[in-house]
């Protein structure tokens, strides 16, 4: 799942290279922590956080074929949570 969102965010943004994604298990769930510059962060985001609503839906998918659950969270790259 790390790598699909890796994949799709680093296909949206300007600065590829600012994108980063922790994965953090917990028993039953995972959270994806995504950081993106944020000069990005609009693009992520999307107009009314349809592509990151979008992207957590794509997410459902393989969670699913797991038993997971799982949270996206998207961050600046220096660290403040939206």
């Amino acid at each position: 799942m790390k790598e699909l969102v890796d994949y799709i965010v680093k296909s949206l943004v300007d600065d590829p290279e600012s994108v980063s994604v922790a994965e953090l298990k917990g028993p039953g769930s995972t959270t994806l922590e995504l950081s993106v510059a944020a000069s990005d962060m609009g693009r992520v985001i999307g107009k009314g956080g349809r592509i990151i609503n979008s992207i957590r839906a794509l997410l459902l998918v393989p969670a699913a074929k797991q038993g997971l659950l799982v949270n996206l969270e998207l961050l600046e790259a220096d660290g403040g949570s939206r």
